[in-house]
C-alpha cells in the first residue's frame, strides 16, 4: 500500500464543507439502500456534533469521509468513502483509525459498520482492519417521514 499523500488534511467537517462532501458522495460512495443525502442534514449532523463527519481534504476537495455516531451506548461508523483515484493509499485505513480514537474516547467498547452487501472492496477492507460480519443479527429499518 502506497504512503498517504502528503498534501492530505484530515479534519471534523465544518459546515462550510457540506456542499463539497455532498458532491464527493455522489461520486465516491456506496448510495444503494438509503435514503437521499441532503444538506440540512448533514449540516444538522455538523452542528450537533462536530467531530462525528471527519473528512479528508486534498487541496480544498473532500476525497475521503467517515461519520462515527455516538449515541452514548453504541458506536456506528457510516459513510467511509475515499475517491476513486485515491484508493489504495492508506486514507480510508487513516480515516477509520481517526474515527476509532475518537469513538473509544467516548467510551465505545465495540465498533460496528454499515456495509451494503454487493460492496466487495469495502468488505475486504473491513475485513483487512479486523472486522467481521455478525450473521446473528439482521438490520432492520423503516423510513420515516
Amino acid at each position: 500500500m502506497s504512503a498517504i499523500l502528503d498534501d492530505l488534511v484530515f479534519r471534523p467537517a465544518r459546515v462550510e464543507d457540506v456542499a463539497r462532501i455532498l458532491a464527493f458522495w455522489a461520486e465516491a460512495a456506496e448510495n444503494d439502500a438509503r435514503p437521499a443525502d441532503d444538506a440540512a442534514t448533514v449540516e444538522a449532523l455538523v452542528l450537533r456534533d462536530a467531530a462525528a463527519l471527519d473528512i479528508a481534504v486534498q487541496q480544498e476537495r473532500v476525497v475521503g469521509t467517515v461519520i462515527s455516531g455516538w449515541d452514548g451506548w453504541r458506536a456506528h461508523l457510516y459513510r467511509l468513502a475515499v475517491h476513486p483515484d485515491l484508493r489504495g493509499r492508506g486514507i480510508a485505513g487513516e480515516l477509520l483509525r481517526r474515527a476509532e480514537d475518537r469513538l473509544v474516547r467516548l467510551g465505545a467498547r465495540r465498533l460496528d459498520a454499515m456495509v451494503l452487501e454487493q460492496n466487495g472492496l469495502g468488505q475486504s477492507f473491513w475485513a483487512a482492519t479486523g472486522f467481521s460480519p455478525q450473521d446473528e443479527w439482521r438490520r432492520w429499518v423503516r423510513a420515516v417521514e
